[in-house]
Parts: C-alpha cells; sequence; structure tokens
C-alpha cells in the first residue's frame, strides 16, 4: 500500500514530491536583512532529510514591516544571498519558498530606530504594550506595491513559489479583524472591505510574478480572540482568496501570538487543529496545508488519508529531527527524535534576541559548527547516569568514533524527563526520553541498567574517560517539623511514589512546584475520553462538563518566597501554566515563608511578618534540587579524565542537559 505521506502533490503546475511542507518560522539568523552561512546550513540539512517543500522567511517587504534579523525581501540588494538560499534547497531536493510579511502593530518601535508601528487603525497591541500609528490611503497602496515587488524579487532569485502571512496577528490579519480595523473608507467596516487589503496584496503580485508562479497564503482558521475572527469569516476569507485572488494553496495555522489558547506546547494534543484546515478545505479546490503540533507521521498520514488536509506543515518537528521525513520514508520511524514542544529553544530563545536552537537537537541553528568528525584517537569512555545530559553525552561520544558504556543506577533510562512528562500537558518530555534511548540502542551502545558505579566499578572498567551525568538531588529546607510523615517530596509526587491527602500545601513556587500542583488539581477531574463520551451522549450540558473538566477533588495551595510565580518558566509556557493555575482553581501565596510544618498543616509568614496556619493533610517539598555529584573526587583521585554535565554540574533546564551532555561526548 503507497503511503500516503509520500505520495507527490503539485501546487498549481508545481510537483512536490511529498505531502511535507516545512513552514516560515522566526530563525533569528539573518544579518542586517542578509541570508547568511547560518541560515544555509540550517535549510540544507532539512531539504536532505527529505521535506518536499520547503519555506523561508519571513521576508520583510520594506524596511518597517520586520527587523534586521528578518530575511529582506524589500531591496534588490538582497536577491543574491536569497539565490544561494533557493540554490541550496533545491539542490538538495526540495522545491523552495518564500514567505513574505508586515508585522503591523506587532513589530517594535525599538527595532525600527524609534520609529512608530503601523495598523490599520491605533488600537494598541498587548503583545508588544505599544500604539500603531493608522496608514493612510496612500501608504495602503504603497505597502500594497511593496508586496508586490518583493514578491518578483523572490520569484528572480529562483524560488519555486511565494507565501504571503494573512494571519497570525500581523498587518494584513490586523486588516481582516473587526478587533484591530476600526476604519471608516473602503478598507474598514463590512467584511467586504475588511478583505480587500489582502486581497488586493495577492492580485497584484500575480501581476508582477505571472499566472504560473504559484501564490500561497498562510491564513489562521481561527484566530482565538474575543471580538475578533472565527471559523466563519475565515472560511469565507478562503474563498475569496482562491476566487477573486486567484491564490493556489492556502496553509492554515491558528490564534494571534495575542491569544490565550495555547498553540504550540505540549498542552496543545498532536494534530489538534487539523479541525479548521478540514474546514477550510471543505469550501476550496486548492491544496490546503494543516499545521501545529503535527510531530509524527503517524499523525500526519491520519489527517491526510481522514481529509482533513493535503499536505502537513512540520515546522519544529524538523528542527527536532531534520531527517524526520526520510527516516519515514525508509522505515525508521523508531529513530526519529521527535519535538517535545518545549519552546525551549526555538520561540524562547527569540525573545531573548537568540537563534533558534533545539532542546532535542544540539545541532540545530549549528549545523557546521557542530560536526562530528571521528576521532583519531579513540577512547574507552564511561558514562555514568542515563538521564537527558548522559544519552546525549554516550551518542556523541559514540559518534566520535569511541568505545563507549553507559550505566544506570535505576532499572530504566530517561532519569528526570519522566518527571518532566508527569504533570497535566507535558507527556512528549516520556516521549524524548525513549527517543534517546532508541538513538542509544540503534548505536549498540553497552547498557548496563540497576547498577551504581563506585571505585571498584570504575576500576574494573578501566575508561580512558568518565562522563559524569548523575543528576541532582531534591533539596528539603531546614523548616521544623520536615520529618513529619505527611511531608513527601515533588518528585515522588510525579514518580506516584506517594499518595497525598484532599488538602495540599505545595511548598516551593518554582517550575516543579506549579507542575507538580497542576498534577495534583487534576485528579477527580474528567479524561478527554470521558468528556466526550458525556458530551455525545448529551449525558450532562456543556457548562457542567466544562466544570467537571477543571474541578478536581483535591484543596491546593500552592506557597512560594519570591514574589511571583513560575519564574523559571520560559516566556512561552509561562502564561499558560499560569492560565491553568487560576482555571483549576490552586490558591497561590507569593513573598510566603514556610516556618514550620506542623501536625495539622503548615504555619507560613507573609510579606507583612504575620503567621498562619493552612490546614494540610500532605505537605509538598518543591523547594529546588542540588547536583548529585560524589564520585567527581574519587574519579580525579583516580587520574581518569572527567567531564560533569547536567544537573551534576548545576541545576539546570532540560535544555542545559542535552547541549551540556552532546557538548562533552563532543569533545571527548
Amino acid at each position: 500500500m503507497k503511503d500516503p505521506l509520500f505520495e507527490p502533490i503539485s501546487i498549481k503546475n508545481l510537483p512536490v514530491k511529498n505531502r511535507i511542507y516545512l513552514p516560515a518560522m522566526h530563525l533569528g539568523m539573518a544579518d542586517n536583512f542578509e541570508v547568511t552561512d547560518r541560515i544555509i546550513a540550517f535549510y540544507e540539512e532539512r531539504a536532505r532529510g527529505g521535506a518536499g517543500m520547503i519555506t523561508v522567511g519571513y521576508a520583510t517587504i520594506d524596511e518597517y514591516s520586520g527587523n534586521t534579523l528578518n530575511i529582506g525581501a524589500h531591496k534588490d540588494a538582497y536577491i543574491p544571498g536569497l539565490k544561494k538560499l533557493a540554490e541550496a534547497i533545491r539542490s538538495n531536493g526540495a522545491k523552495s519558498c518564500v514567505q513574505l510579511n508586515h508585522a503591523g502593530r506587532y513589530n517594535f518601535s525599538f527595532f525600527m530606530d524609534g520609529n512608530q508601528p503601523v495598523a490599520p487603525s491605533a488600537i494598541a497591541s498587548r503583545m508588544t504594550r505599544e500604539i500603531p500609528r493608522a496608514l493612510e490611503i496612500e501608504e495602503i497602496k504603497t505597502t500594497v506595491e511593496n508586496f508586490a515587488k518583493a514578491a518578483k524579487r523572490v520569484k528572480d532569485a529562483g524560488y519555486d513559489a511565494v507565501e504571503v502571512l494573512h494571519g497570525t496577528g500581523y498587518l494584513i490579519s490586523e486588516f481582516l479583524s473587526p478587533l484591530t480595523n476600526c476604519r471608516e473608507d473602503e478598507y474598514g467596516g463590512s467584511f467586504e472591505n475588511r478583505i480587500r487589503f489582502g486581497l488586493e496584496i495577492m492580485i497584484k503580485i500575480r501581476e508582477y510574478v505571472g499566472e504560473d508562479f504559484p501564490l500561497i497564503v498562510r491564513m489562521n482558521g481561527n484566530d482565538f480572540m474575543p471580538d475578533g475572527q472565527g471559523r466563519g469569516e475565515l472560511r469565507e476569507y478562503a474563498k475569496a482568496l482562491v476566487e477573486s485572488a486567484g491564490v493556489d494553496a492556502l496553509c492554515i495555522n491558528v490564534g494571534w501570538h495575542e491569544a490565550r489558547v495555547p498553540q504550540i506546547t505540549a498542552a496543545v494534543p498532536r494534530g489538534a487543529f487539523a479541525y479548521l484546515s478540514r474546514g477550510i478545505k471543505e469550501v476550496v479546490d486548492v491544496p490546503v496545508i494543516a499545521s501545529h503540533r503535527i510531530n509524527d507521521p503517524d499523525t500526519a498520514r491520519e489527517m491526510i488519508t481522514d481529509g482533513m488536509c493535503d499536505m502537513v506543515a512540520m515546522g519544529r518537528s524538523l528542527i527536532a529531527d531534520p531527517f524526520l521525513p526520510e527516516k519515514a520514508k525508509t522505515g525508521r520511524e523508531k529513530e526519529i527524535v521527535h519535538c517535545v514542544a518545549c519552546a525551549q529553544g526555538c520561540f524562547d530563545n527569540l525573545f531573548k534576541l537568540k537563534h533558534v536552537e533545539c532542546l532535542c537537537n544540539p545541532v540545530a541553528g549549528y549545523e557546521r559548527e557542530r560536526i562530528l568528525t571521528k576521532s583519531e584517537n579513540p577512547k574507552k569512555v564511561m558514562v555514568i547516569g542515563g538521564g537527558a545530559a548522559g544519552m546525549n553525552a554516550a551518542i556523541a561520544a559514540f559518534d566520535r568514533g569511541h568505545n563507549v558504556s553507559l550505566y544506570e543506577k535505576l532499572n530504566h533510562l530517561g532519569g528526570q524527563l519522566y518527571l518532566a512528562a508527569a504533570p497535566p500537558g507535558r507527556a512528549e518530555f516520556a516521549e524524548l526520553a525513549r527517543d534517546l534511548e532508541h538513538q542509544v540502542q540503534c548505536r549498540n551502545i553497552p547498557v548496563y541498567l540497576n547498577q551504581p558505579v563506585n571505585r571498584s566499578v570504575i576500576a574494573a572498567e578501566k575508561p580512558d574517560h568518565i562522563i559524569l551525568a548523575t543528576g541532582g538531588k531534591p533539596m528539603t529546607p531546614p523548616v521544623p517539623g520536615i520529618e513529619l510523615p505527611h511531608v513527601v517530596q515533588a518528585w515522588d509526587v510525579l514518580a506516584k511514589k506517594v499518595y497525598t491527602g484532599r488538602r495540599v500545601v505545595v511548598v516551593g513556587g518554582g517550575a516543579v512546584g506549579v507542575e507538580t500542583a497542576l498534577f495534583l488539581a487534576e485528579k477527580g477531574t474528567l479524561s478527554g475520553e470521558t468528556l466526550k463520551f458525556l458530551m455525545i451522549n448529551k449525558a450532562e450540558d456543556a457548562e457542567t462538563l466544562y466544570k467537571f473538566a477543571i474541578t478536581g477533588t483535591k484543596k491546593i495551595t500552592l506557597i512560594e518566597m519570591m514574589d511571583k510565580i513560575g519564574k523559571d518558566f520560559g516566556k512561552t509556557t509561562r502564561w499558560g501554566m499560569l492560565q491553568d493555575v487560576s482555571r483549576f482553581g490552586i490558591e497561590t501565596l507569593v513573598a510566603t515563608k514556610a516556618v514550620e510544618i506542623t501536625n495539622d498543616g503548615i504555619r507560613v509568614e507573609t510579606g507583612e511578618n504575620e503567621t498562619e496556619e493552612i490546614l494540610a493533610d500532605t505537605v509538598v517539598i518543591a523547594a529546588g534540587a542540588r547536583p548529585d555529584n560524589t564520585l567527581e573526587a574519587a574519579v580525579k583521585e583516580m587520574n581518569i579524565a572527567v567531564s560533569v554535565v547536567g544537573d551534576a554540574k548545576g541545576i539546570g533546564q532540560a535544555f542545559d542537559a542535552v547541549h551540556q551532555g552532546f557538548a562533552a561526548g563532543a569533545e571527548v
């Protein structure tokens, strides 16, 4: 039977070898709008990995449509760099496309030498906290022309197609939405007026690039904005784009950056937004591409065969594993390293003005710097600890040609990745643990489970180099009463080693504390499967079902000494976690210190130096962790070269463990 994922498809007259579409993503790798070697290397790798079509960008259409970290398409001077990138993609087997966009009110004056962002109306953006300037009619006409000129440059640079972003809260979608378009001229008011700007852009582009050049639009299926645009208007807009503007394919994404519906985090089920691409596909006769949280071939195949879409956009999935398409095509799907939707290296980096990296793939963004070459002096390498750091160290050292063995004191590999996977919406971290274990297995690296390591084990192994990845241990704060039987560690709660009572106080409002509180708050709520059963059978009304979905059986109180909770979450993840804390009714007490644990609960001191006792059946300690590194001194005494990585070196995120482990293995 033919694999639907690898059936060819045509966009207008452009043949594409498979149904995998790498969408445009902010990479933060351009230099003053110029294509860099880093960008070329990044996309070369994804083309080699087997993606059918690759869209780069977004690219700017004028100096104020983005920032200098975006690829530029607003001047002829950028065409040579664009050509070089197109050739790199084409020569490695993929079709190439450039996405054009104007950020509108999502741009920052900081990036525009103090100039005010522009929009259809002077309505502030919750994302930038800035008020834009409303465009004049002549400026609108100029912007339309600038899109068309940029598209012509894309064609002249040798790309196979051009895509224009009409969603996500950027300029075109600001014209589309009644939320941001309060104009009273021909570009505002009625639906026909609000879609005028977007249609004029596509019609003008067609004039500039000709009839045969494929035009693609990336648009929202739902903007998820209160008083914005839902599925109904956007379906009508999709029809207008195809019927009135001659668009040849539609790539459907979801939400604005300001929307309070998670879109890219692990809380979003795989393929959750396929219903939106299905809705568009039902009203147009051009290829429709689905987006968001499609990180494995099986999900992609089901979406295509079930008629939800014609192609799948796999963006961060191909950051995590550029060779996902090739592995799927050749029956090596167990070797795929799946995106876990953590956003730590991709989206969070952009807020730090850093280029894209990846928790799962330490080579992403460093395709030319982190090439593993065979060592001229292979060594016997002993890796102690089988978590994220240890497995990555073993993999990298093996790929360098060393003789590697991996020791783990537990009966399984994965370490704290399984703890990270326990809270609701975080299960993908367990996938990473399994993926890394498969990477170890396919290299036939010897693994010794249930094997604590001491001096005698090391002496018997006789390694030339040891990599210590022994992780961390939860901290126990010096609070009176900490030894009482109703006091437990958060790690034990997440590992399901202990039970908790109805009234629970979690001490520590960092990431682990928040995740543990949410883990406990879900106890007694309805599962997705049960909700669907009750809804289909109309057993309860929608409001009752919603209440049962967020109301558990435990009363959770979360206390934190600092002035806010969740400080160590990334920016992309934090807002969604805190939204759930509020939604699930978890009481949070900040600037609050635990001073004594009693038989009946816990006594705390607030910022006003007042004390009170909170009744609790269980007190959960989530007070951080400390390195577990008792072997380093012994190894040094044995005169064996040693590297220390991950939490054994210093408590950090999974991202740090993966990258440190890789670096240690690569440097042996």
